[in-house]
């Protein structure tokens, strides 16, 4: 139990149903339509849509999802593929003759097809019960109606206003400049289109009028993307992939998404003793970066399109992460992980709700940069996001950049079972974190046997790019030991991540939902 006299968040309790999610508003908007019969699937297609316009630098129509689902009266999970594919147009060898390293994240090259209304709409077909019209509502409400932006979305706007471009800058921005907390969002035009979808389903934003004033702005700004493409978008069913952290089974989608890398990363740790260890000390914190440079190593070389990537029982294999275990140093952090493990590898937003009936819903739906791609259709200000970044333009790598093909992800919805029942839906936000932060979640819950909303709020470290993040509930102490050790230790700009959990008890039927306090969601049940 949490000290009562120091600031903190308290776990929240219901029996009925609850919704954990980033904003208040979303998660008010998912309990409601429980209320009035809906059920989970219902619900976080209601709170996820409202998101967009909630945050919309973090997430909106023009972006992916990812969702994992537990139907009501089985304990059966279902994978939900629902991000878009390049267009057929995108061609590698084109952009590194144009000079480019990479493919240009703010630019109409990294835009792929969004894939998230597709999966919604099929989402609420196949397992909804209240129908699209009532899942959309109170998302075109507050489109028109407008929403007060929060602090911490106005802070991550104010950081990526500059990013945005042309299009984009008239309808993301007021009196040209990011609002300030409290000022009034309003996206009337996403309101007709979200109305659209509402009457027509899927083809109204695939086809028609909207996909043309996407393709139009997309091509004006360079993109190769035709009718074509979109019209094609589908999302697939797929089979989770999972593994195992003491008693608690982790389950993952499987490539493009890059949840094995968390599978990974959880059994890397299995080979050290981090229960013995300070949970918030510099030991552990050095241990799991170490870790985690390895994991994250392994997904840039093998994780891509299913359809291309052939290594992800290489990865999954407990001999694989035995092996990527003993080059850890616990006194040494290593500059470099792929020359280290070149050997083992010889021969790659979040909302979740529970219902009455115990349906789950572990959802995640992003346009990957803050703002995405920085663009946005001219007539509806259907902002793009730029998960084409996501992919590499180095010859002949499973995840190379190609027409047709989906790029490496990194938005990736959780949950977590015990002796074959789902015990918590759970997701981390924050791009190339969340695999480290669903192994961190995991070991602070059967480690060091915090609840979750404790697990949540712990203090967080991340090593990203040779750059060892550490936040600033860390004691000056350890990121003076990590930089001994040979970590190059800075505060980050912004928090790491943010993260939502229900945890079910199966014994009392009592429902727990945690909400990160570095996002400005909350908990909600009935």
């Amino acid at each position: 139990m949490r000290d009562f006299h120091l600031p903190g968040r308290s776990p929240v309790y219901a029996t009925n149903g609850m919704c954990a999610t980033s904003h208040p508003l979303a998660a008010k908007a998912a309990v409601q339509i429980l209320e009035a019969g809906g059920n989970a699937v219902d619900a976080a297609i209601a709170g996820a849509v409202l998101l967009g316009i909630c945050e919309p630098q973090m997430t909106g129509i023009g972006g992916d999802c990812f969702v994992l689902l537990k139907p009501a009266g089985s304990e059966d999970i279902h994978a939900l593929n629902g991000s878009g594919r390049a267009p057929a147009g995108l061609n590698a060898e084109v952009l590194r003759a144009q000079g480019h390293d990479v493919v240009p994240p703010l630019s109409a090259h990294a835009v792929t097809v969004p894939g998230a209304i597709d999966a919604f709409c099929r989402l609420s077909k196949d397992w909804g019960r209240a129908g699209l019209k009532t899942s959309l509502a109170p998302a075109i409400h507050y489109a028109e109606a407008g929403v007060p932006v929060a602090p911490r979305t106005a802070f991550d706007w104010a950081l990526a206003a500059d990013s945005l471009q042309g299009a984009a800058r008239d309808y993301y921005l007021l009196d040209g400049a990011a609002p300030r907390p409290g000022q009034v969002f309003r996206a009337p035009k996403q309101a007709e289109v979200l109305r659209r979808i509402a009457m027509d389903g899927r083809d109204a934003f695939y086809e028609g009028e909207v996909a043309e004033d996407m393709v139009e702005s997309l091509r004006a700004l360079g993109g190769t993307h035709t009718l074509e493409d979109f019209a094609a978008t589908a999302c697939e069913y797929t089979t989770p992939v999972s593994g195992t952290y003491g008693p608690l089974e982790l389950v993952e989608h499987p490539p493009n998404g890059q949840g094995a890398t968390a599978i990974l990363l959880a059994n890397i740790l299995k080979h050290f003793d981090i229960a013995s260890l300070d949970p918030f000390g510099a030991q552990r914190a050095h241990i799991e970066a170490e870790a985690a440079k390895l994991a994250y190593d392994a997904r840039n070389r093998f994780l891509a399109d299913a359809d291309h990537t052939a290594r992800l029982a290489h990865m999954l294999a407990p001999e694989t992460a035995e092996k990527l275990a003993a080059l850890i140093d616990p006194k040494r952090a290593m500059a470099d992980p792929a020359p280290v493990s070149e050997q083992v590898h010889k021969e790659t937003i979040y909302i979740t709700v529970v219902d009455k009936d115990r349906m789950a819903v572990s959802l995640i739906y992003s346009v990957f940069h803050s703002f995405g791609s920085g663009l946005a259709s001219s007539k509806f200000g259907i902002n793009f996001q730029n998960r084409g970044a996501g992919f590499t333009l180095e010859a002949g790598h499973p995840n190379e950049a190609a027409g047709g093909k989906r790029p490496m992800h990194t938005i990736i919805p959780g949950m977590l079972r015990e002796g074959g029942k789902l015990v918590m839906p759970f997701g981390v936000m924050g791009g190339a974190y969340q695999p480290n932060g669903h192994a961190r979640l995991i070991s602070n819950l059967v480690d060091f046997g915090m609840d979750p909303q404790s697990a949540i709020d712990a203090p967080r470290a991340f090593s990203d790019a040779g750059d060892m993040k550490v936040e600033r509930g860390y004691a000056e102490a350890v990121r003076a030991e990590l930089a001994e050790m040979g970590h190059r230790v800075s505060i980050p700009e912004t928090a790491i991540g943010g993260a939502q959990a229900i945890r079910i008890n199966h014994e009392t039927g009592v429902l727990e939902g945690a909400s990160d306090p570095r996002k400005d969601g909350s908990a909600l049940g009935y």
